[in-house]
């Protein structure tokens, strides 16, 4: 099981791990080869995981001296309450620790720190397709039923 894995904030000298798990996180959603994050997008997501004043943050999931998952989440403003929200943008495991309770353990540490600073509520969303993390998801929170609409700006509906 994962009781001897560690949850705790990134840190800079986790940059190149921390790098692996991500490309493999958007290769899983299809962002690899020529549609592959460019490197000011993954540099300034890293920079800004470390910066003290940004509402990103990221947690990394430790065994040893491997980091074997990850979770990045955002702190923002909201209009249906007072206190800020916080969306839980990705949450990846390496493969070959699936299935050990690391997701659940990134999750609830998540929350955990959401609470701790207050936060009224969390969320996020997966694809339709990712039964397996839809699994562990439906433990830990509700379904809310919603669909997800995204739209590049600046060019035409896709």
């Amino acid at each position: 099981m994962a009781t001897d894995t560690v949850i705790r904030g990134a840190e800079a000298a986790d940059h190149a791990q921390w790098r692996t798990l991500f490309e493999g996180y958007n290769a899983f959603y299809g962002r690899s080869g020529e549609t592959a994050l460019s490197d000011d997008v993954v540099l300034t997501s890293w920079h800004r995981f470390l910066a003290a004043d940004e509402p990103t943050h990221c947690l990394v999931a430790e065994k040893g001296e491997r980091l074997v998952g990850l979770a990045h989440f955002v702190f923002h403003r909201n209009t249906i309450t007072i206190e800020n929200t916080c969306y839980l943008q990705d949450l990846f495991t390496a493969p070959d620790v699936r299935g050990q309770g690391i997701g659940k353990l990134l999750i609830t540490a998540f929350m955990e720190q959401a609470e701790r600073s207050g936060t009224r509520g969390v969320y996020w969303h997966t694809h339709q397709s990712n039964s397996a993390a839809m699994r562990l998801y439906d433990e830990v929170a509700d379904n809310t039923g919603f669909v997800v609409y995204r739209r590049t700006l600046g060019g035409t509906k896709d």
